[in-house]
């Protein structure tokens, strides 16, 4: 019987405007470690087969010597450079991994808090519906808007999800729906079409369900500097021994 093959492409090439800071928010420190680090080593211990990280193009000789070879993540197969959004750094790095491979974890570098049990939740998923992404149900009521601020609707609480990452697709389904996205890109563009994540290209370009897999509530994304200290907190980090 052929091994299971997975890859997980890492996403670390962005920005991080809302962060405040000259230093990208997936370099900066959660006790004596970067973001960057922790999400990486949550694939390392997994039963992942390889990493592809994606970075911005200046930055792909630090990640490889400050990070990957620092602490020791060997299965990062390649570093290479992202793209100017967010899906030009997916479409980058699914060229890049082997075509041996049989699923795809799309992994932000920011969401440090992911771990085990979510990996392997969201591949036995996968192996059964080809598509999936991680998530929680909401919490709160959420309202839906319109340009001026009213209020339009409110959705079923119970059938609201707050989306999360890793996402899991099949390979040849991921890399098939991202290459029609790069095709019509332009006339995307001129519709105003904004691609936020990776189940939005396969629900636009595929003709396959995505099923949604619980993560956890700590699964957070590093998007400012509370998400900083909340992180530290969630992985028991006790910052006054760290300073």
């Amino acid at each position: 019987m052929k091994k299971l093959k997975t890859t997980a492409i890492v996403l670390a090439a962005g920005r991080g405007k809302r962060m405040n800071s000259s230093v990208q928010k997936q370099y900066l420190l959660i006790g004596d470690k970067p973001v960057l680090y922790y999400s990486l080593k949550a694939f390392e211990e997994s039963s992942v087969s390889d990493i592809v990280l994606v970075t911005g193009e200046n930055e792909i000789d630090f990640c490889q010597r400050e990070i990957v070879e620092k602490y020791g993540i060997h299965k990062v197969r390649t570093v290479v450079a992202g793209g100017e959004e967010r899906y030009h750094s997916v479409a980058r790095g699914l060229s890049a991994i082997n075509r041996e491979c049989d699923y795809v974890f799309i992994h932000d570098g920011a969401r440090p808090l992911v771990d085990a049990d979510i990996i392997e939740r969201a591949l036995i998923a996968v192996r059964q519906n080809s598509a999936c992404a991680v998530g929680m149900p909401v919490k709160d009521t959420i309202k839906l808007a319109d340009a001026a601020g009213y209020v339009q609707a409110t959705p079923e609480r119970s059938l609201v999800w707050q989306i999360q990452t890793p996402q899991v697709f099949e390979r040849e389904l991921i890399t098939g729906a991202y290459k029609k996205l790069i095709s019509e890109e332009a006339m995307l563009k001129a519709a105003n079409v904004s691609i936020t994540d990776d189940a939005m290209v396969v629900e636009r370009f595929a003709d396959v369900p995505v099923k949604l897999v619980e993560g956890t509530y700590k699964n957070i994304k590093i998007t400012t500097q509370e998400d900083l200290k909340l992180a530290e907190i969630l992985l028991g980090i006790d910052s006054q021994k760290k300073n």
